[in-house]
């Protein structure tokens, strides 16, 4: 089945013959549905702190901000913006010429309210010797909308979200790596006002973000009297997943293997190769301007103080733990501690002897930590918080995706749909242990939780496979804790329209 000419391409990709079977494997059996406890809430699972718990939370970020830690922000920055144009794309493919849908008509009121406006404009004289004014009263949209897509214009159809137009400001436009610039300049700095962020960006894209960030950072360290230190990945060839055929046997392409980037969930590897003791992760899209900053900086601090609260609090008890020197009230205080504090549950322990459960505490405690932020539910696509049972039998805080629970069954749908929080991709991680040393974040990842997608290559279906997400499958196994933040701290770009939206303006 595996050829010379295959071997070849998998040495290069640092892939294993191993790695083909176990994924052609899971083709062949699928995934199994995550068996679940409860929909988390405020009631179950999820800290929603009063003002005067807030403020013990901030000055405990503020006291680690002081110390010698080092703290990295890090922004998956790969996504192309084609999803973003969706809507524009069809238009210029349409069979009419004047705006039909309340998608395209609202693009074409407010196009003067869009940061890009004026490179727009600029894009259309080059293409079309006319500004946007003139091409609109000639009736002409769909010069604009090429002048906007396509490469001969601003090439927006095909450059990444990170480095379009979003905001409006008295001196210019800023992209959304500029305002993650500023968002890190305003948290994540250390006590010499180092800031440290890192983007995982295509290969393609690379040599854009490193001039856009020539260009810009200076400005932003002056204006915010900090030091960047900006780095970048690409997703690894190594975390490339086979396409298989309709019969699970491997997809190709003009007789040669197709591989298809693993999702999401293949940047827990460039996550484990930062050297940081807390790093926060952050959507490339959720960005706002400076007026709206002041929730985002409030709750990112208060999530991060949180962590380190709990993260000392359990080292403490490691240290206890390992010294051999503690009673069996102590014991029970700690297993308190990881069914309350860590939410991580377990029926069996009241059956243990002490020594079976300090064995039990020290290796649930002595695992990477994450606090994600939540926010209401208010009907947006994507995952929600959930306890779920894990195949140790333990009940723990898991992020999940709808396609990870069984739909058909009527219980678990009803979990799903009237879960009170979502998701908004908003975290922060303590990734060292007790003892100052990394964790290898590639040992907590549940590989039970990957995804099959049907797509297509050249007219042929074909099966593809996703890694368990970034913040599902793959932190699976690390402690959750999952902190309320308000709505306001949550404004993706998924269109081009929502940069309309008063909290984009």
């Amino acid at each position: 089945m595996i050829t010379p000419q295959d071997k070849d391409l998998l040495v290069k990709k640092g892939i294993s013959e191993e790695q083909i079977a176990e994924q052609l494997a899971c083709f062949e059996k699928g995934f199994p549905f995550l068996k679940l406890y409860a929909a988390a809430s405020v009631e179950n699972g999820i800290l929603a702190p009063d003002a005067e718990v807030q403020k013990t939370y901030l000055d405990a970020w503020e006291a680690y901000t002081q110390t010698d830690k080092t703290v990295v922000k890090f922004v998956p920055a790969s996504g192309a913006a084609s999803r973003m144009f969706k809507n524009m794309f069809e238009f210029l493919g349409a069979d009419y010429n004047v705006p039909q849908t309340d998608f395209e008509k609202k693009f074409f009121e407010k196009i003067e309210h869009f940061a890009f406006y004026d490179d727009l404009n600029a894009a259309c004289l080059k293409t079309k010797g006319k500004d946007i004014p003139a091409l609109l009263n000639e009736g002409d949209y769909k010069a604009v909308v090429a002048a906007l897509l396509e490469s001969a214009g601003l090439n927006y159809g095909s450059l990444p979200k990170g480095l379009l137009k979003f905001h409006k400001y008295e001196d210019g436009s800023r992209t959304p790596v500029e305002e993650h610039l500023v968002e890190g300049a305003l948290y994540a700095a250390n006590r010499n006002g180092k800031v440290n962020v890192h983007f995982t960006v295509s290969p393609e894209h690379r040599a854009f973000f490193k001039a856009l960030i020539e260009e810009k950072a200076a400005l932003y360290a002056k204006k915010y009297g900090v030091d960047y230190n900006i780095t970048f990945s690409e997703q690894k060839p190594s975390t490339d997943t086979i396409a298989a055929d309709m019969n699970n046997q491997p997809f190709r392409d003009k007789g040669q293997l197709l591989f298809r980037p693993g999702g999401h969930g293949a940047l827990i590897e460039n996550l484990n190769d930062l050297d940081a003791d807390v790093i926060f992760i952050k959507n490339i899209d959720n960005v706002v301007p400076d007026k709206l900053k002041g929730d985002t900086v409030l709750y990112k601090k208060l999530i991060a103080g949180v962590l380190i609260t709990l993260q000392q609090q359990a080292f403490a008890y490691l240290q206890l733990l390992d010294s051999g020197k503690y009673t069996h009230e102590q014991i029970l205080d700690v297993l308190q501690f990881l069914q309350k504090k860590l939410c991580c549950k377990n029926p069996e322990v009241k059956n243990l002897e002490d020594a079976e459960l300090v064995i039990y505490l020290k290796k649930k405690l002595n695992r990477p930590m994450r606090v994600c932020g939540m926010v209401k539910n208010v009907g947006e696509p994507g995952g929600g918080p959930f306890l779920a049972y894990n195949s140790d039998g333990t009940i723990s805080l898991q992020i999940l995706e709808s396609s990870q629970i069984d739909m058909n069954d009527p219980q678990k749908k009803e979990m799903f749909e009237k879960g009170t929080h979502f998701n908004p991709v908003d975290l922060v991680c303590a990734v060292r242990d007790y003892k100052g040393h990394k964790f290898d974040l590639t040992k907590y990842v549940d590989k039970s939780t990957g995804f099959i997608s049907h797509k297509s290559k050249n007219g042929k279906e074909l099966k593809a496979l996703e890694l368990p997400g970034l913040w599902n499958g793959a932190m699976s196994d690390w402690n959750t804790i999952f902190v309320e933040v308000p709505l306001s701290t949550f404004n993706p770009v998924k269109t081009v329209n929502d940069l309309l939206r008063e909290q984009h303006q």
